[in-house]
């Protein structure tokens, strides 16, 4: 029975050591962003995407929104961009100089299902524009395919500040 034990062991610690892969330094610099005590909300989007596109009107957009929660950190980050640079959308979008918002470019272009950045930070990611509300390293709320409703996201927001009792 020892001996089994002594195998199984074996055999778990290598299993967990051929499928933990190297850390990409963009995980991590976001990992490290989420670990903090502040709601922070990831947003996977594409210059391309017309979803994306309809959420940063300047006038009732993530603009606006972002300035109306300052102290909520905020990640974008441009993912199967087919290297598209997301510069002139973001100014469109009046996004950018923001002291809460941090945007970032993920090196692999593709949206080719084959090709492209499918998981982050472990989780799944099928569809941009997707929407993650993070609070002291935890995933309080994923929004997984789709435009987001800002009435909707700010009462997520609201919620992943207050502590959770359940």
């Amino acid at each position: 029975m020892k001996r089994l034990a002594f195998l199984l062991t074996l055999a778990t610690a290598g299993l967990l050591g051929a499928t933990t892969p190297a850390a990409d330094p963009l995980e991590m610099q976001v990992a490290d962003l989420v670990a903090g005590p502040a709601v922070t909300v990831v947003h996977f989007w594409a210059p391309w995407c017309p979803n994306c596109r309809a959420e940063m009107s300047p006038t009732d957009g993530w603009a606006k929104f972002i300035v109306a929660n300052p102290d909520v950190k905020f990640v974008f980050l441009n993912i199967w961009h087919k290297g598209e640079d997301p510069a002139p959308r973001l100014a469109a979008a009046s996004l950018g100089a923001q002291p809460n918002l941090l945007l970032l470019t993920h090196p692999n272009p593709s949206r080719l299902a084959a090709d492209r950045l499918n998981s982050f930070l472990g989780l799944p990611i099928t569809w941009v524009p997707t929407t993650w509300v993070y609070c002291e390293g935890k995933l309080r709320v994923a929004f997984n395919y789709g435009e987001i409703r800002f009435p909707v996201l700010q009462q997520m927001v609201d919620d992943a500040r207050n502590e959770w009792e359940h």
